[in-house]
């Protein structure tokens, strides 16, 4: 049998075949595996990584403790392992350049300080919001067959995929009752689907303030040097300024057409 550059893989799904091709490349390094484009190494067909049940079976048996893909992958393949690390509990991350010195005074306790400060300002704000966010609930919840959060991959700190928590604001004829779309399109005003945003600040997957959280589906198609901008830590504040811009601009277009 070839030996494929990720062998804890090989071990544990010991599925190969040699005369297909495989649209990345597996590497092993210090108990990370990283997941790249197709290159000049030649690696065997590994239909395990094809499907979520096979990639997630094959990451729960292996001794991999972090995967790194590679954004150029793009964003079908970059997903279908995001589920499956999910799936198999293990963390994963776009492999971006590194980013550019910080400055002298942004120290390692200043970033913990400014962190803990927003985790202990988004706690207060949760507490403070709590009957509004129980009642959007259940109007939802008593107008809507469906879940009451949709989760979305979108990159933190350092390229890492975690899913952003909101309240569902979209569905199907068959999902909903007449009432529930009018008040989906009353929070989409205000804002208020993304309440449920402060949990992942808790989780410190996110911040309250820093640089705009991009999507999986927009990380993606970055340019490499514009992906260093996925090394800091990302804010709501700057993701729901974006949001804002981008609605505006769908109601520009819809009454000019």
């Amino acid at each position: 049998m070839t030996i494929s550059t990720a062998p804890s893989l090989e071990n544990s799904c010991s599925v190969f075949e040699t005369n297909n091709s495989t649209y990345c490349t597996l590497q092993w390094r210090r108990n990370q595996l990283l997941v790249k484009s197709s290159g000049t190494i030649k690696q065997p067909y590994m239909p395990l990584l094809n499907t979520h049940e096979s990639l997630k079976d094959c990451l729960e048996h292996s001794s991999v403790k972090l995967v790194r893909i590679d954004p150029k992958l793009g964003e079908e393949k970059v997903r279908l392992w995001a589920d499956a690390c999910n799936s198999a509990s293990k963390p994963i991350y776009l492999r971006i350049g590194a980013a550019q010195k910080k400055p002298k005074f942004n120290s390692s306790l200043l970033l913990w300080l400014k962190r803990l400060t927003e985790r202990a300002i988004a706690s207060v704000i949760l507490i403070m919001l709590s009957p509004l966010m129980l009642l959007l609930a259940l109007l939802m919840k008593s107008n809507a067959q469906t879940s009451l959060f949709e989760r979305s991959w979108h990159v933190g700190e350092r390229g890492k995929l975690f899913k952003l928590i909101k309240y569902r604001t979209t569905f199907t004829n068959q999902d909903t009752e007449s009432k529930t779309p009018q008040l989906a399109r009353s929070m989409r005003k205000y804002g208020l689907e993304n309440l449920p945003q402060l949990l992942n600040v808790l989780r410190g997957e996110i911040g309250l303030f820093g640089s705009r959280c991009w999507t999986l589906e927009d990380a993606v198609k970055l340019t490499p040097e514009v992906q260093k901008q996925l090394n800091n830590l990302p804010g709501i504040t700057a993701s729901w300024e974006v949001e804002s811009e981008e609605t505006n601009i769908l109601h520009l277009d819809s009454q000019t057409s």
